[in-house]
């Protein structure tokens, strides 16, 4: 029986692979296939595409891989979960919604790097510009034509008003829009939520093309290796799908499965390091030792405190009332069930030694954990911070020729000597802000982490005991042109092999400020046009703001 062959071969249908699938496949002469190891993201999936429900499917083995980190030696040896999305549009179908670009420094700095120049942030805007409609309003920073329709927090709860209000008691200022000229400072947030449904990158990107009969998305096909020829050149993918194991043809292979499964399937290939691949029994196609290096993330703890007055979202907790938030949403597309909550927060910098902001403020009406856990039961607030730019950097290194069996990831949180001096000052920065006068008509004492917790070493010991991942892993095939990289930034091909391509979070050469989800659809959006020929799109020079320290 004849293998079946595309020209392009797209692995993984998470945030990069829906755009890339889109993009490639508009030319009709184009066959792409698109293959997915998770579910399909069902219309009528509620889990999915309430907003709300986003505690529910993290954690889930139905939409989540559930991975952990190995023991980390400086959070008192415990495994930190890392939830993935198991399901078509990757974790744009589970995360948080909330939509932050970075700072354009953070591109700059990329630009600085050999071969990197058409990365900087004039290079980027115009792919960002082009991947949304804002529908706070097009203007020179922001798109209004795109497939990812982003709406900004109404922030109507009152506690969003006191936290606004006491950031700039603290001294930060407002700003219009965190993804626009300013992002320093604190506003309501855009979020990919749109008239009141979770609007992932499947739903944005994937959904409305396939009814184009030269797309083919198939779920539930787990990538085991791609296959090269005697020349190093990528041929074909084998996959497990329904049990069996299947191989598929492409004139590309594009990986695109996320910061941990690429670097995965790249080993499981033969490609990285090629004494640590003979170690676990794979055979050696390729020598790239920075395939699996370079792993960065964001690690978060929640700063709660309770609330004198009941205006927080702790009722609509409960159980009986749920019944009545599930028929509002989903006959009218409104109550609480149609918004993510996280509709308001800030960007600051917690020293003067850095020239963009190192921290940022999730803040949420409600004293409550990812897993739907509350500390008290009763009415509170918080803010979600971390830093955004730690020094600290980790692996993720396969133990098995068994492409099921998870990898290691090693992430080394706390182990620098700046990271844990930023982490002081993060929680420090964060009371500042809640013990303004503002507060005073709802500060009723902080639950976490707590007046007991004062000194450096004691926040230090308590973000070691408390601390969770942001969910943004990245970095693990960076783009560059020194013996680390693994990707051409020019071209997306993997170095020193043919037909092969990465596209996603791992080709990050650093991580950005906020949550990744809009970087790597940007990534997807230029790297289209690298992979098509395209003239690229041209610079936009639109001034932002500069901090004059």
């Amino acid at each position: 029986m004849t293998e079946p062959h595309y020209d392009y071969v797209i692995v993984g249908g998470g945030s990069a692979g829906s755009a890339l699938a889109n993009r490639l496949s508009a030319d009709p002469d184009t066959s792409v296939l698109v293959l997915e190891a998770g579910r399909p993201d069902y219309k009528w999936d509620v889990f999915i595409h309430m907003p709300a429900a986003l505690p529910f499917p993290i954690g889930s083995r139905f939409y989540d891989w559930c991975y952990e980190s190995e023991p980390e030696p400086n959070m008192h040896g415990r495994r930190i979960f890392h939830g993935r999305g198991k399901v078509l549009g990757g974790s744009s179908s589970i995360n948080g919604m909330i939509f932050q670009r970075g700072n354009p420094l953070d591109y700059d700095h990329w630009a600085r790097e050999p071969g990197m120049e058409a990365w900087d942030y004039a290079h980027c805007l115009p792919y960002f510009k082009r991947m949304e409609t804002c529908l706070a309003g097009e203007d020179k920073w922001r798109g209004g034509q795109g497939p990812l329709v982003l709406e900004r927090g109404e922030a109507d709860n009152p506690l969003f008003g006191a936290f606004l209000e006491a950031a700039q008691q603290a001294g930060h200022p407002l700003t219009d829009d965190v993804n626009g000229y300013r992002q320093e400072g604190f506003a309501r947030f855009d979020r990919n939520v749109h008239r009141g449904r979770r609007l992932s990158a499947a739903r944005a990107y994937l959904h409305p093309v396939m009814d184009r009969p030269n797309l083919t998305v198939t779920t539930r096909a787990h990538a085991a290796r791609v296959v090269f020829d005697d020349t190093k050149r990528a041929r074909a993918v084998d996959y497990i799908h329904r049990g069996r194991l299947k191989r598929v043809h492409g004139g590309e292979i594009i990986l695109a499965g996320g910061a941990i499964n690429t670097p995965q399937l790249l080993q499981l290939s033969g490609v990285g390091d090629a004494d640590e691949l003979s170690r676990v029994g794979v055979r050696p196609i390729h020598h790239l030792p920075g395939v699996g290096e370079n792993l960065q993330d964001h690690l978060e703890v929640y700063v709660q405190y309770a609330s004198k007055q009941p205006v927080s979202l702790q009722p609509h907790m409960a159980w009986w009332r749920r019944p009545w938030i599930g028929a509002q949403w989903l006959f009218a597309r409104s109550g609480p069930g149609a918004t993510n909550h996280f509709e308001a927060g800030g960007f600051v910098r917690t020293n003067d030694e850095v020239d963009r902001p190192n921290l940022m403020f999730h803040f949420l009406p409600i004293a409550i954990r990812y897993d739907g856990t509350s500390p008290a039961g009763g009415h509170g607030y918080q803010v979600h911070i971390g830093p955004m730019f730690s020094d600290v950097r980790g692996s993720v290194k396969i133990t098995s020729r068994d492409p099921r069996v998870y990898p290691a990831l090693r992430f080394n949180y706390l182990s620098t000597e700046r990271d844990r001096r930023e982490w002081v000052e993060c929680v420090r920065v964060a009371r500042e802000i809640l013990q303004q006068p503002a507060f005073d008509a709802f500060n009723d004492g902080e639950l976490e982490p707590g007046p007991g917790v004062q000194t450096d070493e004691e926040i230090l010991d308590w973000v070691a005991r408390d601390g969770e991942t942001a969910y943004h892993p990245s970095c693990t095939a960076r783009m560059g042109t020194d013996e680390m990289s693994v990707v051409d930034p020019e071209t997306m091909k993997v170095h020193g092999l043919e037909g092969l391509r990465v596209v996603d979070a791992s080709v990050m050469p650093s991580i950005t400020n906020g949550n990744i989800y809009a970087p790597v659809m940007m990534i997807a959006e230029k790297a289209a046009d690298l992979i098509l020929g395209n003239t690229p799109l041209p610079p936009d020079e639109a001034a932002t703001y500069r901090h004059a320290g």
